[in-house]
């Protein structure tokens, strides 16, 4: 059996604390209400798809491989910035409120405008020479 990489373990963990409590900040500029569009968790969710486009397209494409740069960015950072799961209850909660068209708008335009921001983090990277 494997054991575990405590650093790597420690490099998640740090990213994760980091991206969590961005995501909290931006959480308290607005209270959740399901007949409006919720703002704060769809920019971290955005913020967080292109993140993950341009820290994974420039750690594998353009930097020295390390061991400790993709889960403290990758897997810690954008994973504590991102929220699925918040994602989901707001939509559940706009359904459970009558709000039927605007819960399938932010679902599909999350999901849209995410790849979307992963492809241009991605472009963006390509594009940029390398010194």
């Amino acid at each position: 059996m494997a054991r575990p990489d405590y650093r790597e373990l420690a490099a998640i963990f740090a990213g994760g604390a980091l991206g969590s409590v961005a995501r909290a900040a931006l959480a308290t500029l607005a209270v959740p209400d399901p007949a409006r569009w919720p703002w704060p968790t769809f920019v971290v969710n955005i913020l967080g798809a292109f993140l993950v486009g341009y820290f994974t397209t420039r750690l594998l494409e353009r930097l020295p491989l390390s061991s400790y740069r993709r889960p403290l960015l990758g897997t810690g950072l954008c994973g504590g910035l991102t929220t699925f799961s918040t994602m989901q209850v707001e939509t559940v909660k706009m359904i459970e409120h009558g709000h039927w068209v605007l819960a399938c708008t932010y679902t599909l335009v999350s999901i849209a405008v995410g790849f979307v921001a992963v492809y241009l983090a991605t472009a963006l990277v390509r594009r940029a020479r390398i010194r």
